[in-house]
């Protein structure tokens, strides 16, 4: 009996959520999780910091939340999203996590672009913004891999920016309910979870069902998203009805992926022959299907040649060979980051940021988005991204002879020697497609960003 009164009493002394955060009607993202909320403190010296609160769906802690919770709480850096605390309600049994909010997402980010091309009214992705995101990107995955943790969900969705802020313009990896250690080799990972990553970002080796892959799986999911970023079209999109099987061998997906990359040779592949799936795939495919598919020509349709340094990463992160792909680290000492405009903490480069905020939704506006799921996915076979959760997704035009190049010194980055440079207030200059330079003085005002496009 004294044991449940001191249940109830320390149950009641708990700290609650609904105590501390304002969070009603601002839901921002609904998903297999279950719901997150933009909240601000109701007291204290930080009211006006933004959070995001993640409220874990169903009741007590699900394998993937216990998952995401351990890895978060020991894992700090500034490219992963920063877990601050972690609430349990006795009352209801619901596990509440709190995270720094993230204004953006690659995925909101690449559907605006996406959009102004679907308008006839092309704007792609700033060649110095691409550059800062993959980088950031990479150094957070790397930090990840350097402690043996396998994301295994990249996808633009689970790639947050920051807004307006202390961080602004700072890349966030999320998401880590699909997360795991890889530090046991002789474990095959398979065993853990037979399906893993988002169809459209999933290594060739799982699709073709191995066992005992590596953080290669990671670095093919990052190319893809590099591709994208440049092309602002998912690279491998494919049809997606049977994206919850439990067979990881996916014959559209991989139909995809040989139209884009070829059918992979075994002298470029050895250890295809040792895909479970290869009898298969043998079976379903022939070569000469793909003879004229590459890389080069793919890229090439989207003004993107094979002669810069952008696809020269791009190729070493899409090698159909896991063991013959690039790592993280090897891929931060990419000549790609060494050329000007080198890669900045605030992706934005200071300017005005011209993505919209998140909006508040309500459960009918889920209910209206279920019903067009499948619109959605038609639409990706003509370029659109369907298939993708709210969790929390250019051309080659450089710049002109004519333009001012600003390189702004700072500290190199520990990592590379390129380096991630600080945001200094000099002039700031972008060459759009048509050839006009956009100046603005930041010392005096704030850049312009949507004056870009």
């Amino acid at each position: 009996m004294m044991d449940y009164e001191f249940k109830v009493k320390t149950a009641n002394e708990r700290t609650k959520v609904e105590d501390l955060f304002d969070y009603e009607g601002c839901k921002v993202g609904r998903g297999t999780y279950g719901h997150v909320y933009k909240a601000r403190r109701k007291d204290g010296p930080d009211m006006n910091r933004e959070f995001a609160l993640k409220q874990i769906e169903g009741t007590g802690l699900s394998m993937s939340a216990c998952r995401e919770i351990a890895l978060l709480r020991e894992l700090k850096h500034p490219n992963v999203i920063n877990l601050i605390r972690v609430f349990l309600s006795h009352n209801d049994r619901k596990v509440w996590l709190l995270f720094d909010y993230a204004e953006h997402d690659l995925w909101h980010i690449i559907k605006f672009h996406r959009a102004a091309k679907a308008n006839k009214k092309p704007v792609m992705v700033p060649k110095a913004m691409v550059k800062s995101l993959l980088y950031q990107i990479l150094d957070g995955i790397h930090y990840l891999h350097s402690n043996w943790v396998l994301h295994r969900d990249l996808k633009p969705a689970n790639i947050l920016v920051m807004g307006e802020g202390s961080e602004r313009g700072r890349v966030k990896i999320a998401d880590m309910g699909f997360a795991r250690l890889f530090n046991a080799p002789l474990k095959p990972l398979a065993d853990l979870d037979p399906v893993v990553v988002t169809f459209w970002y999933r290594a060739p080796e799982l699709l073709l069902g191995a066992r005992h892959y590596t953080k290669a799986i990671d670095i093919w999911a990052i190319g893809c998203i590099f591709a994208e970023l440049l092309t602002s079209e998912p690279i491998f999109h494919c049809r997606q009805e049977d994206i919850k099987t439990s067979n990881p061998y996916h014959h559209d997906q991989l139909d995809r992926i040989f139209n884009v990359m070829g059918f992979p040779l075994e002298k470029d592949w050895e250890d295809i022959r040792k895909m479970p799936e290869h009898p298969t795939l043998l079976k379903d495919f022939k070569r000469s299907n793909y003879s004229n598919c590459s890389l080069v020509k793919y890229m090439d349709r989207h003004k993107i040649k094979p002669d810069t340094r952008a696809f020269n990463l791009l190729q070493k992160l899409l090698l159909m060979d896991p063991n013959k792909r690039i790592t993280s680290e090897q891929a931060m000492q990419d000549g790609y980051f060494k050329e000007e405009p080198l890669p900045t903490q605030d992706v934005f480069s200071g300017c005005t940021i011209p993505y919209p905020k998140r909006e508040f939704i309500t459960d009918e506006d889920q209910e209206d988005k279920s019903d067009t799921n499948k619109a959605r996915q038609n639409q990706a076979n003509n370029g659109g991204q369907g298939g993708q959760s709210a969790d929390s997704h250019g051309h080659n035009h450089g710049h002109g002879s004519n333009a001012k190049r600003v390189r702004l010194t700072a500290p190199p980055h520990p990592n590379n020697g390129a380096g991630m440079v600080q945001q200094q207030p000099p002039e700031f200059h972008h060459v759009t497609q048509q050839g006009m330079i956009y100046t603005s003085q930041a010392n005096t005002q704030q850049g312009n960003f949507s004056q870009r496009f």
